[in-house]
């Protein structure tokens, strides 16, 4: 699994604006060389970026575990949808561990999901109920959502940027943004008590893993030495926070799309400070209905033969999440 240690500095990840002249060139460099970038300049208010730390970080410590029990992920016979919603500390695996952090996860909902209709008189298929919302902070939903709103065009604008880096053509050109025009998007909002509190004090907060999607943008709070991403030597580095910056990282969909030109890379949190931390990681994922399959244009630069098999990426999500939660007693 590699070191533990993580006094190792960030030297490495490249810090790119979205606003740069030289956009299409980064990306292609910063995406071959690490799958992982700090994203500046992208259009979103530092104040928002404040505000949404600071009602993650209310909500996780001043909310009462009833309060938290009252939003939380419910199987379709107690009314959810077996994803969206509150998840207690222990309770999300990475790999079929178990991760020491709570969260709370949303979803793009469905088209035909009733906004209006109370979960808990529902039967909903996996993924397909409502996304439930913490009564506090009371602002919480209304913040939350126009940050949404302002990532997705964020999500889209990269995602563009990728497919002028990618050097796509003819019926090609235009598959990354028309397969994420519907984004079938993912935000959590996730706490992390200092490791020192978990049992023994060892092991990680998340462990090492890809993201399973198209691009992730993450905002965090300035806890360092915290977020670690696998070079391709296999050593670790921290990911410290930059103000105002997201930490951009690509996903499976993407090495899949470029058929291994770009790879996802690994990364860990390991939170061995004091302090309580949040991050708020936002995925731009596909159209639920997309599919997946090695571009013909990144084919020919890696060796002239697909790697991967063709995926409608709805499928692939529902496989992958499905696997997220440990069944057993709560510790």
């Amino acid at each position: 699994m590699g070191s533990l240690d993580t006094s190792k500095a960030n030297t490495s990840l490249p810090i790119i604006s979205l606003t740069s002249p030289n956009l299409a060139k980064e990306l292609y460099d910063a995406c071959l060389e690490h799958g992982f970038f700090y994203l500046t300049d992208h259009g979103i208010a530092p104040s928002l970026l404040e505000n949404i730390l600071d009602l993650a970080r209310r909500f996780f410590l001043e909310s009462s575990a009833e309060a938290k029990a009252s939003i939380k992920r419910r199987p379709p016979h107690e009314g959810g949808d077996s994803a969206r919603g509150y998840q207690v500390l222990n309770e999300n695996l990475t790999k079929g561990l178990r991760d020491f952090q709570e969260a709370i996860d949303w979803y793009k909902e469905f088209e035909n999901t009733g906004e209006t209709i109370s979960p808990l008189e529902q039967d909903y298929d996996f993924l397909h109920g409502p996304n439930l919302w913490p009564a506090h902070p009371s602002e919480l939903k209304t913040v939350y959502e126009q940050y949404i709103s302002q990532c997705k065009k964020v999500g889209a604008d990269v995602v563009r940027a990728m497919g002028e880096a990618l050097q796509l053509a003819g019926e090609e050109k235009d598959i990354l943004t028309s397969s994420t025009d519907n984004s079938f998007w993912v935000m959590r909002m996730i706490g992390y008590p200092p490791l020192q509190n978990k049992a023994g004090g060892q092991g990680v907060s998340c462990g090492e893993h890809t993201d399973y999607g198209c691009v992730t943008l993450l905002l965090t709070d300035s806890t360092k030495g915290a977020l670690q991403v696998q070079l391709k030597d296999g050593s670790w580095i921290n990911a410290d926070p930059i103000p105002d910056a997201f930490v951009v990282n690509i996903g499976d969909m993407i090495e899949r799309w470029t058929n291994g030109e770009w790879k996802s890379t690994n990364h860990r949190v390991v939170h061995r400070g004091t302090n309580y931390r949040t991050s708020v990681p936002f995925f731009f994922e596909p159209n639920f209905d997309a599919e997946i399959k090695p571009l013909q244009r990144c084919i020919e630069r890696t060796g002239g033969h697909s790697k991967f098999r063709p995926i409608v990426y709805g499928n692939h999500l529902t496989a992958k999440a499905e696997t997220n939660f440990y069944g057993g007693d709560e510790e």
